[in-house]
């Protein structure tokens, strides 16, 4: 069989914890037919099936599980003790976010950021997985959540709250309807399993309709539906406030509600004394700071 190529060994490890051809593929900077034919070359190479492959990703054969046992955390290891000799440049930031917040949030703050620093070379990444800092190239992320996340430093930005908004159209198409009492409204359904309906009927009373206009799995799905003026929605104002100031929505009642869950800026270790890091952080801070000031603040209510 004579020795694998080490390659061979971190693509599968890849491969194995993402459950996915196409996550992991992105992952490694190939594509999909290239990562799918060196798995193929792995199982040829040690004549062992290791992972079945169906229409939803990919699992471990049991040979694949043994596999990833026995490597999986050694690999980890090379790569954690190689990271001290990695060119680090002082003025290249790579930052990671969700959809929503980057888009909402962060992305219409950053040519601030860009005139104060031009010397920084930022990469911003987005998207709904959570960053693994022991095998991903990523400085810090903003993660939305309550702080706790194990090994990693993690660093409060604002909370947030939430308010049924509606697009100007269908505000305009309601007319003379409560904006306050929601019961002949069109609702559409909350992606958060929570369904944060239920929390703001608790607290500002009215009842849960029998059915919702729709449902969406996604914020940014129901988000497109909110714009276009299918229905009022439960909004986050970390997503929502920008489309608001832009007059493209609208706050029903103008009242909010907060949530327990806030924004956090989460890094590793290893990026404390990254010095383009430092100056994105202490710009971050003062940008989160100065958001939370120019924030509504909603009546003290117990948080749900």
């Amino acid at each position: 069989m004579g020795k694998l190529p080490l390659d061979l060994l971190r693509q599968f490890v890849l491969v194995a914890r993402a459950g996915n051809l196409s996550r992991a593929a992105a992952q490694a900077n190939l594509t999909v037919s290239a990562l799918s034919h060196q798995m193929r070359q792995l199982e040829e190479r040690l004549q062992r099936r290791l992972l079945d492959r169906g229409p939803r990703g990919v699992s471990l054969t049991t040979d694949g599980c043994s596999l990833l046992e026995a490597v999986g955390e050694h690999l980890d290891g090379i790569e954690h003790a190689l990271t001290r000799y990695h060119a680090r440049h002082d003025d290249e930031l790579t930052i990671s976010a969700s959809p929503g917040i980057m888009s909402g949030w962060l992305v219409p703050r950053l040519p601030r950021l860009v005139a104060a620093h031009p010397e920084l070379e930022l990469t911003m990444q987005s998207g709904s997985a959570l960053v693994d800092f022991r095998r991903e190239s990523v400085d810090a992320a903003l993660r939305y959540g309550r702080g706790q996340w194990e090994g990693l430093h993690s660093e409060r930005l604002f909370g947030e709250w939430i308010a049924p908004v509606a697009s100007p159209a269908l505000v305009a198409k309601m007319a003379g309807a409560d904006p306050n009492d929601l019961s002949g409204w069109p609702l559409l359904g909350d992606p958060n399993p929570a369904n944060r309906w239920r929390d703001w009927v608790a607290r500002y009373g009215g009842e849960l309709p029998h059915r919702y206009v729709a449902h969406f799995n996604s914020f940014e799905a129901q988000r497109h539906a909110v714009l276009e003026g299918m229905g009022v929605a439960m909004g986050r104002m970390v997503m929502s406030r920008s489309l608001v100031d832009a007059g493209l929505l609208v706050v029903l009642g103008e009242r909010y509600l907060p949530v327990q869950d806030a924004y956090w800026l989460v890094y590793p270790a290893r990026s404390r004394e990254h010095r383009g890091l430092q100056v994105f952080r202490e710009w971050l801070l003062a940008e989160a700071a100065a958001y939370c000031r120019q924030m509504p603040q909603p009546e003290p209510v117990e948080e749900p």
